[in-house]
């Protein structure tokens, strides 16, 4: 199999993921963000989603980090560092504010194309313009 075939392949199995637990849904999101209630009654499901993920990733990431180099790659790609700083925090708050405000994260939105909703529309030009416009202002930084 082709690694291009392969990241196909992982893409539908996480695509199929994102569908089957609900995380494409912007109100089953948006209702277990709302610890306090205050929309309505607290939905945990998507605790069950994460606390799987964890399960699974955790101890595999633990056997790849021993690897050299990944099994389809030259090289992994990991963070260049590990402190915090300003860009992190600041985009950390971004994704927060837009997560909680749309209920889209921006895989799950990518998967939700598909239906057209217009919610889903409107989210996936935001993010567009908002890589855009984090591009345009990393070149500008860096001149």
């Amino acid at each position: 199999m082709t690694t291009i075939a392969l990241a196909a392949a992982s893409g539908v199995l996480f695509a199929l993921g994102l569908v089957v637990s609900g995380m494409t849904s912007p109100a089953k999101v948006l209702g277990f963000l709302d610890v306090t209630g205050a929309q309505g009654s607290w939905n945990a499901a998507l605790a069950f989603v994460m606390a799987s993920a964890i399960t699974v990733h955790a101890p595999l990431a633990r056997l790849i980090r021993r690897r050299h180099a990944p099994l389809f790659g030259g090289q992994f790609h990991l963070p260049p560092h590990r402190h915090l700083d300003l860009p992190l925090i600041a985009g950390g708050a971004v994704f927060g504010i837009g997560w909680g405000l749309s209920g889209y994260c921006p895989r799950p939105a990518l998967v939700s194309l598909g239906g057209g909703a217009p919610g889903t529309l409107v989210f996936a030009g935001a993010l567009l313009a908002g890589t855009l416009a984090t591009r345009w202002l990393q070149v500008a930084r860096a001149r």
